[in-house]
């Protein structure tokens, strides 16, 4: 018999399962499945993110539902819409063999009048944030009455962002004898007194001790300098070529800041905030998840309730103000059984906060040093040896060109073929990590000024110190509303204007133009190379700031509409094109085109070492999302979801 079919589910929901790939219940499912199927008690189920707990919750549900029925009978409130959209698509997978089964997402972001009308379309099962959910009961738009069933999810993130008093309200409106299940990852006293409010004798049930971390996840800790915390980041990443992680900042200003600097340098980032729009958002996250980025700087807000299989690291570029957090981020790595690596970049004024973080999650951190620039190169090295040894090989296509290949190797023995084919890439690193600095700092460096001056200069220091005398301020007659992202002006302004991404300061994004720092020595060029520059059939217009146009001809500011003919890609580096080792690429045609092929490096053209391209394998046609401001947002993950109360 199937492991599920003994917990009690049902054949229909148990094949569903199956082709999911999913053959056996994690320890959470395990346990709490046969206490919820009873249907008679509340809830309190404590597990870490990853662990299992939609389907946790989600299969009993598809159990004790009435599906004959239209009217809402479960209703689940999440921290974002991220996690609404997740859980509500695991649940449709779930009960996708069941008949007349509905489900609807309702968050903020997205278009109320559809929700509005999935919802008199008939629903037994509701997920929903917080502030849209009261949106639309403010319409009364939605009867609760038949809700048996309330589920909260990732309980202390929502009352972390302050959904208390939004989570009593939607209450309110739910029968009184509905049974609630709450799950968590932590227990603070404030989800303790939801228990104690609105559960009656529950049954509580804890995987592991309370507060504490995955099981699964390594957790290490890197002592630097302030100044060179950009720079370690860097060599962290370098010295880890398979890696695709979640980096942690803890503003969106820093997001930008983090994200813009690695793309200068050549890596395959993004940065995820609580500014972008839902379809940004969208946006970043599907590359995410398709591998096509190895780099996602968030903040916690932004980065609560993303599920992507496969993280290997959690990076904390900066500790988070609240030691809790601290088990929410490293829980983006080693999920569903995976193993994972937590590291934080530390000055030496930070490890007190450490031994509490040690403390809550009831594990300790390894303190690691970071790799000379040997170590990365060695590493590197043998990684694309790796990739050459384990490439598959296309005969059919490559036979016709081995009697040309081997005419060209004919006078070179096998081991020059092999040095020269090691060299041909892996000169860029040697390059770069000769002389390089040792990064680590001791416990008692008492020279450390913590966040303060973290920025310094760029390459093996950190993020550059502008010296604005070096530069001049230029207009461009682009911004936000045409979808650009600082990232993606600095791709068009470096690809087109033919100047290197090193060459750019500092990158102010408006809604309908945009102010650009680029060094005197690459004004000129990029002038000359602007002149014919069209964007969405329109001349695009740059100038001095303050001074006459210089590019073509300009049509006043006025607002523009997305869409892209000469979109270059990030970089200010050549183009490549095929070919696999550490090279980057840029974009062209107004979507990103990665070469193909895998590993890290850096782009030539100027680039400041390390960096990353589309290991995929595939081409990449996302195009980046605008940098657009909104209300008050559902989970401060940019939701768009205004506040309104009834």
């Amino acid at each position: 018999m199937n492991p599920f079919s003994k917990l009690g589910i049902s054949d229909d929901v148990v094949n569903a399962v199956k082709e999911l790939g999913f053959e056996n219940p994690t320890p959470i499912q395990e346990q709490s499945i046969p206490v919820l199927l009873e249907g008679s008690n509340d809830f309190v189920g404590l597990a870490q993110t990853g662990t299992g707990k939609t389907a946790a919750f989600g299969l009993p549900l598809l159990e004790l539902i009435d599906f004959k029925s239209n009217k809402p009978q479960a209703l689940i409130l999440c921290p974002t819409r991220e996690l609404c959209l997740q859980i509500t698509n695991d649940i449709k997978n779930f009960s996708k063999n069941t008949p007349n089964a509905h489900v609807v997402a309702v968050y903020g972001g997205a278009n109320i009048m559809q929700q509005l009308r999935e919802i008199r379309n008939g629903v037994q099962i509701v997920v929903a944030t917080p502030g849209r959910m009261l949106d639309i009961i403010g319409r009364k738009a939605i009867d609760f009455s038949s809700v048996k069933y309330v589920v909260l999810d990732e309980a202390d993130e929502m009352l972390n962002m302050g959904f208390q008093e939004d989570i009593n309200d939607i209450l309110s409106t739910t029968p009184d004898d509905k049974k609630t299940w709450l799950f968590s990852a932590t227990m603070p006293p404030e989800v303790r007194r939801i228990a104690k409010n609105y559960m009656e004798n529950p049954v509580e049930l804890t995987m592991g001790t309370k507060n504490t971390g995955n099981v699964n996840i390594e957790h290490e800790y890197y002592i630097v300098k302030a100044r060179d915390k950009y720079a370690a980041l860097k060599r962290i990443v370098d010295f880890n070529p398979e890696i695709f992680a979640v980096v942690f900042c803890k503003t969106k200003l820093d997001t930008q800041d983090v994200a813009e600097h690695l793309i200068k340098d050549g890596y395959n980032a993004d940065s995820l905030h609580g500014d972008l729009s839902q379809q940004q958002r969208d946006k970043v996250m599907q590359r995410f998840r398709d591998r096509n980025m190895q780099l996602l700087i968030a903040t916690d807000v932004a980065a609560r309730g993303i599920d992507v299989s496969g993280v290997t690291h959690v990076i904390n570029y900066s500790l988070p103000d609240e030691i809790e957090s601290y088990t929410h981020r490293s829980g983006r790595t080693g999920r569903a059984g995976k193993t994972g690596i937590s590291i934080c970049i530390i000055n030496s004024k930070e490890t007190g906060k450490i031994r509490q973080i040690e403390r809550i999650i009831g594990k300790q951190f390894t303190k690691a040093e970071l790799p000379t620039g040997f170590d990365v190169c060695e590493k590197q090295l043998f990684s694309l040896i790796h990739k050459v040894h384990n490439v598959e090989v296309n005969t059919d296509q490559i036979d016709q060109y081995i009697p040309r290949i081997m005419d060209e190797f004919a006078e070179l023995s096998k081991e020059d073929i092999i040095k020269k084919f090691a060299s041909l890439e892996f000169n860029r690193f040697l390059d770069y990590y000769a002389n390089a600095p040792d990064l680590n700092a001791s416990v008692d460096d008492r020279g450390d000024r913590g966040e303060r001056g973290e920025r310094g200069e760029r390459g093996e220091r950190g993020a550059r110190n502008f010296d604005n005398s070096n530069y001049t301020r230029l207009f461009i007659n682009v911004g936000s509303v045409d979808e650009f992202t600082r990232g993606d002006l600095l791709g068009f302004v470096c690809n087109n204007g033919k100047i290197s991404g090193k060459s750019v300061g500092k990158i102010d994004l408006k809604g309908v133009f945009s102010f650009i720092e680029v060094e005197n020595d690459a004004v000129d060029s990029l002038f000359t190379n602007f002149k014919d520059i069209k964007f969405n059939n329109r001349d695009v217009r740059i100038e001095k700031s303050g001074d006459a146009p210089v590019g073509g001809r300009g049509d006043g500011g006025e607002r523009r509409s997305g869409g892209g003919e000469r979109r270059g890609g990030y970089g200010g580096g050549e183009r490549r094109s095929g070919g696999g080792g550490f090279g980057g690429g840029g974009r062209s045609g107004g979507g990103e085109r990665r070469s193909s092929g895998g590993g890290s490096g850096r782009r030539e053209g100027g680039n400041s070492g390390g960096g990353f391209k589309d290991f995929s394998g595939r081409s990449r046609d996302d195009k980046g999302g605008n940098t657009g401001g909104s209300g008050r947002r559902e989970g401060g993950a940019g939701s768009g979801e205004r506040r309104r109360r009834s």
